[in-house]
């Protein structure tokens, strides 16, 4: 059960002051278009005998599953990724599997901790949106307060140890010009997923329906809008499933972990 309500309408301009917030309780909202400037992450925690397999499959597949932290066994603090950062608690929402299947959903999840738990932080495309807007590109789902729609596609990892399965890709449409403009300014950014993986005819990638999204919010698209299709951090939800652990603990798709560390870094 989930113990929080969210809100999201509540900003925050700084990573620490919303990280402080999940801690708290205050906030279990998506993190879209919140601490602007801020790289966020998205989170898998294994058991260590399982974390190497992962490690792997991440550098395999480096676009939807792009490094930023790995923690140290047991250890909930990533002080690569920020000051006073505990995974445990800083996530607004987290997504709890076993066996592979999703089992239940939390704020918090200390009470689950275990001394043999590594946190891995991916990158996420979330903080390349900072750059759309600075670019004054819209990004509609941001503006409708709205999490970002997410589809499961055809798109086949490459397979480590357990783990594979199909990418998920995050979906924004754009006019022509401005989708042009965007696919410029993410690839830039490949610690954010980088340039797109398809634009265009959503069933090209798998999709059938693109206005039934599997994770997220339904899309927002205006007339002539373009849809492009980025990586998205919650493919290793799909990895899960596959390897069948029998714990894993993830974000819920859309709340991430927002770290210290600059989006242009």
């Amino acid at each position: 059960m989930l113990d929080t309500p969210s809100d999201a309408t509540t900003h925050f301009e700084t990573a620490a002051a919303l990280r402080l917030a999940c801690r708290e309780g205050r906030f279990a909202a998506p993190t879209s278009g919140q601490a602007k400037g801020y790289q966020q992450g998205n989170v898998v925690i294994l058991p260590r005998d399982l974390a190497g397999e992962f490690l792997r499959f991440c550098v395999v597949n480096p676009k939807p599953a792009p490094i930023l932290g790995v923690s140290e066994p047991g250890d909930p603090s990533l002080p690569m990724l920020g000051d006073g950062i505990d995974i445990r608690t800083d996530v607004p929402r987290y997504r709890v599997f076993r066996d592979g299947q999703p089992a239940e959903q939390l704020t918090n999840i200390s009470d689950l901790w275990r001394d043999d738990f590594v946190s891995f932080v991916l990158g996420c495309s979330f903080s390349f949106e900072t750059a759309l807007l600075q670019a004054r590109i819209p990004v509609r789902h941001i503006a409708a307060g709205r999490n970002v729609p997410m589809y499961v596609t055809d798109i086949q990892t490459h397979a480590a140890g357990p783990f594979g399965g199909p990418m998920v890709v995050s979906m924004r449409g754009f006019s022509t010009s401005d989708a042009i403009r965007a696919m410029v300014l993410s690839a830039q950014m490949p610690q954010a997923h980088g340039a797109p993986v398809h634009f265009g005819d959503p069933a090209a990638i798998g999709i059938r329906d693109i206005h039934t999204p599997e994770f997220g919010d339904a899309p927002i698209l205006e007339p002539g809008d373009v849809p492009v299709f980025w990586a998205c951090g919650v493919t290793p939800q799909s990895a899960i499933r596959k390897a069948r652990p029998a714990i894993a603990i993830m974000h819920e798709p859309g709340h991430m972990l927002v770290t210290d560390l600059p989006t242009d870094a």
